[in-house]
């Protein structure tokens, strides 16, 4: 699969508990076809005390949600959109179908 979101992008999530909510893609597992994006499948890590962490306890951190389940946010149209590539010159560029809008 060729993987349409990438590290830095700005999301929308489709479906699941956190549907709606936007975030930034902080990292893609394309092996697996997930990625972890900002504010969105929190998920608790029970941790014992180290010498890294004196007192341990319950931390709160991103999991990771499916691609399928993630679609690019166009700020024009204020809503996550299917895009298209566009060449320009020797650069590619991805613009949402709808507004004609760089994303």
């Amino acid at each position: 699969m060729s993987l349409r979101i990438r590290k830095g992008d700005e999301v929308v999530v489709l479906s699941g508990n956190y549907k709606g909510q936007k975030g930034k893609v902080l990292r893609v597992f394309p092996e697996q076809e997930r990625a972890i994006v900002e504010g969105v499948n929190y998920i608790y890590r029970h941790t014992p005390p180290n010498p890294q962490n004196r007192e341990g306890g319950i931390v709160k951190r991103e999991g990771t949600i499916h691609l399928s389940n993630l679609a690019l946010y166009c700020p024009k149209c204020d809503k996550g959109v299917r895009f298209k590539t566009v060449k320009d010159g020797k650069d590619k560029k991805r613009v949402c179908v709808h507004c004609e809008e760089t994303l």
